[in-house]
């Protein structure tokens, strides 16, 4: 308890009139050493038949009249620390939490209340942050999604599926050669295809800056809440948000002015599309038309609508099929987005999402609803390596 009384010179403010909670502890221990005393005497003189009863009576009604006052000074000790305890916990959360998690916990809610509510941020909380892995000073940027899910106080409301099998990273002006290692011989590259692509395109991709908002909505009941339903909330509106803008720019067919290069589907990248009769023989020919360099870490991006339909046609009436894992049936891992319109068949190692360096905060409030706006600004590209890593899987159409 005294370790939570005394952190530092500066909680002597919350002492309540100097030093009350101090006072009471001294004449406690003041009245507590008394009644023992009493108590000692008290069983020392019922232990000795000369002591006459009416000594004996004197000591008891001591002890009856020393034991109240001790009930009474515990009872105010108790309460006078209660009110500190609760005001020290109002004024610094993060020094008062007990774990780490619950110290995370409590510094990313004092970040956002202290930004809604224009006023600086204590630093504890600074500390905290900025002792998170991170190469933000202000800690902000652990907002930022990323593949570390214990950092999660809960799943967001929205994903990106791609998130799992593409390279991501936070690295300011970005540049990655498009095949990461050389030869000295200059013909080692088999592929055909990859060949022409890296003649005309270049050996090196370099990512820029796209500039995009994302908007948390937070009502007053849970600026005022409890720290894990503010953080809880705001963090699963902001990562919703970000993956929400990926997931958009990737399978977008009809792409942004400057953003075509970030979808799949954009007639700029102009994968390779791979026809059949249906979406299981198009999945199978796409897969079988990539190099093997490519074929070997394969994967397929599909709508789970599309799966099923193969499924059921494959099944013919047997239930098998339907318990039977979607590498089984396709022959390659496959990933479920109902944004891919057309199957997406590749090796998703030859795709990158990067965002360029720190997230920017703001906040606003929303004059016609009167809901606090918690504002990320954020930079991001995603590039496509090479083009030649992947295939589009579609129908011929009749």
């Amino acid at each position: 308890m005294k370790k939570k009384l005394y952190l530092s010179m500066n909680n002597l403010q919350f002492f309540g009139g100097s030093a009350t909670v101090y006072d009471l502890k001294e004449k406690l221990a003041t009245v507590g050493a008394q009644l023992k005393s009493i108590e000692n005497q008290l069983v020392d003189k019922l232990a000795n038949p000369a002591v006459p009863m009416e000594e004996i009576s004197e000591l008891k009604n001591k002890k009856s009249d020393l034991q109240e006052r001790f009930n009474l000074l515990k009872e105010q000790h108790d309460k006078a620390e209660k009110e500190q305890q609760d005001k020290l916990l109002m004024e610094n959360p993060v020094a008062m939490a007990g774990s780490d998690k619950d110290k995370i916990v409590a510094a990313k809610a004092e970040f956002i209340r202290a930004a809604i509510q224009g006023r600086p941020i204590s630093q504890d909380a600074l500390n905290v942050l900025r002792a998170l892995p991170s190469p933000n000073s202000t800690g902000g940027d652990k907002f930022l999604p990323t593949t570390m899910s214990n950092e999660l106080v809960s799943e967001p409301f929205v994903k990106n599926p791609l998130r799992d099998i593409i390279g991501t990273s936070n690295i300011k002006g970005l540049e990655l050669p498009k095949i990461a290692y050389k030869l000295d011989d200059d013909d080692f590259i088999t592929d055909e295809q990859t060949a022409k692509e890296l003649e005309l395109t270049g050996d090196k991709v370099t990512f820029g800056r796209y500039k995009f908002k994302v908007f948390a909505s937070i009502a007053d009941t849970v600026i005022h809440g409890s720290d894990v339903d503010l953080v809880n909330y705001v963090e699963n509106a902001l990562r919703s948000g970000l993956a929400a803008k990926e997931k958009k720019n990737s399978f977008t067919t009809t792409p942004k002015a400057g953003e075509e290069h970030m979808s799949f589907f954009s007639t700029q990248n102009g994968i390779k599309a791979v026809t059949a009769a249906d979406k299981y023989k198009a999945i199978k020919a796409a897969i079988a038309d990539l190099h093997e360099d490519y074929r070997e870490n394969a994967k397929i991006v599909m709508r789970y609508a599309d799966y099923m339909d193969i499924i059921e046609t494959l099944a013919n009436g047997s239930s098998t099929l339907f318990n039977a894992q979607p590498e089984q049936v396709l022959g390659k891992p496959v990933i479920f987005s109902d944004s891919a319109v057309d199957p997406i068949v590749g090796d998703f190692n030859y795709a990158r999402l990067n965002y360029d360096g720190e997230l920017v905060y703001d906040t606003d409030k929303d004059v016609k609803t009167g809901e606090y706006l918690f504002v990320l600004t954020a930079w991001f590209d995603q590039h496509i390596l090479l083009k030649s890593a992947f295939r589009i899987a579609k129908v011929t159409t009749p």
